[in-house]
């Protein structure tokens, strides 16, 4: 997994797709739906950290264009 498109795939594998009109939103909504499916015991903890590592960059990446 590699890029946020590799998430979205991931998350419609369980028919979960996210699209509020904000990127940044989209990226805050797909973490929670991510870790209800831990939670929940749907994926393994690699495959949770991985997703996770690639929000947290994207959401990092999002945050700065939001500032200038």
């Amino acid at each position: 997994m590699e890029s946020l498109y590799d998430v979205q795939q991931l998350l419609k594998q369980f028919g979960i797709i996210v699209y509020v009109g904000k990127r940044i939103w989209d990226i805050e909504l797909m973490q929670i739906e991510l870790k209800k499916l831990y939670d929940s015991r749907l994926v393994d903890r690699d495959t949770y950290l991985s997703a996770w590592h690639i929000l947290r960059r994207e959401h990092h990446i999002e945050e700065g264009r939001e500032q200038g």
